[in-house]
């Protein structure tokens, strides 16, 4: 067996061990970040996980954001996770046991859509809104999936780290002397 076969195998059975050690909550990856409990859903997943959550208690939407990682593409994530560029981050509170759980979800650049979480937490409503407006993040099944922020017609998603900066001359009155 050749040198790099011996370190392919012992690669692939580094890879292995690793996996086989990574907790998994619903089927997806579960870290930890700075005590908090992260999942790592795939946007199939999703709508599911989330389901099953807020059957566990989960019974509040804290927050849902989108973020942008152009730039940061060599993040670290779990193992069999695919960075993407764009990610959905959902925290969700379970009051009676008081926990709190993240999720992380990898939205592609080109089909940036994820389900909504409207029929389950009604108050994501305009949290996936601003989501949609900033990143073009889109929720299928929103019952409302329009701008929030920025006007109607506004061409593009200011929060995109490829959205062009712009410039609105700002005029000043002259100082009475």
């Amino acid at each position: 067996m050749s040198d790099d076969a011996a370190s392919s195998n012992a690669t692939q059975e580094a890879d292995a061990a690793d996996a086989a050690a990574q907790p998994t909550l619903h089927g997806c990856p579960v870290t930890d970040s700075n005590g908090q409990e992260v999942i790592h859903a795939s946007a199939a997943q999703y709508l599911d996980v989330v389901k099953a959550l807020a059957d566990e208690g989960y019974i509040m939407c804290i927050d849902l954001c989108g973020i942008d990682y152009l730039e940061f593409m060599d993040r670290v994530l779990p193992a069999d996770i695919e960075p993407q560029r764009f990610e959905v981050v959902v925290n969700l509170l379970d009051m009676a046991h008081r926990r709190r759980t993240r999720l992380r979800v990898q939205v592609p650049e080109a089909d940036p859509t994820v389900a909504s979480l409207f029929e389950i937490y009604p108050g994501t409503e305009a949290m996936e809104r601003e989501a949609y407006d900033m990143f073009g993040i889109l929720f299928a099944d929103h019952p409302d999936l329009t701008r929030i922020l920025m006007p109607e017609d506004w061409e593009g998603h200011p929060l995109r780290k490829d959205y062009d900066v712009g410039r609105i001359p700002v005029q000043f009155k002259v100082a009475n002397a």
